[in-house]
Formats: structure tokens, sequence, C-alpha cells
């Protein structure tokens, strides 16, 4: 038996919706910003797919810690809508669905849905740590972005 459910959040950062969308759909870059992320290797696309990443995270279960690993499917990056697809073993499944837009001032207006299917006796275990993990790259999202769009001190 699967359980399922969704968050979102949403991120704003002055930036172009085509630099955002450069950071969020290049997941070798995810591990500046997700707090479980040790480890990602770009791997040959899968079928429909238009990057592919071998991903490993450090998790925390009371008193063990243990990594995993999974793999993630970048299937659609385009500079307003990035669709991504995380598979983990056993029947796990993350989906990403941003939407980017350009707001005034030069801002973007970054919107994720996060869907999560897992085994009913592991779902609220990997509810709550995708919950987490994805809130807190949310509060670097916008500063990562920011920082971007910095001029250098002058020296």
């Amino acid at each position: 038996m699967l359980s399922s459910d969704t968050f979102s959040y949403t991120v704003q950062a002055r930036c172009s919706p085509a630099e955002a969308a450069a950071l969020l759909s290049d997941l070798t870059r995810q591990g500046e910003l997700h707090p479980l992320i040790v480890r990602v290797r770009r791997v040959p696309p899968r079928p429909g797919a238009q990057a592919s990443y071998t991903i490993n995270d450090r998790l925390v279960a009371g008193p063990l810690r243990f990594r995993t690993t999974y793999h993630a499917d970048v299937l659609i990056s385009g500079a307003d809508e990035i669709v991504m697809v995380a598979r983990q073993w056993p029947a796990t499944t993350v989906r990403n669905h941003t939407r980017l837009r350009a707001e005034p001032d030069g801002l973007v207006r970054i919107d994720v849905e996060i869907t999560l299917t897992a085994p009913t006796p592991l779902f609220r275990y990997a509810f709550r740590q995708a919950q987490a993990a994805h809130l807190a790259l949310a509060t670097r999202l916008g500063a990562a972005l920011d920082h971007t769009n910095t001029p250098p001190n002058p020296t």
C-alpha cells in the first residue's frame, strides 16, 4: 500500500527566470543548497529525460545515521517550468514541479510543488524528511540566486 501527499513553497529572488532555471535544473549544484545531499553524479539520460543523476543523501532516524542512493531525472527544463522525478527503493517517488515567473523590479517568483509517494509504513518519515529538506533548500535558494547578481566589491 502506498501513501502520497504534496507540499509547496514559494521563493522570490532578484535574478532572471533563466538564471533560476539554470540553478534549479542542474542537480550537480543542489549539494550547495539541499541539506541532505552529500554527492551528485550526472549519468547518461534515461529514456524521456533531458538529464539524469544518481544522488546520495545522508539521513538520520533517531540514533541511526545512514546514506541512501536514489536516481533523479529532469523531464522538463525551461525558463518558466522545471519538472523532475526522483525514485528510490522501495517504491518511493518524489515529483518536483517548479514554475518560474518574472515579476517587477527584477524579481523572479519560484513556485515549487513537491509530491511524495512512498510505502505507507515509510511514508511519514519520508514525507517529514523531504519537507524539512526542501524548506531548508528554499531558505537558501533566494540568497544563492541573489548572490549571483551581486556585483563584486570594488578593490
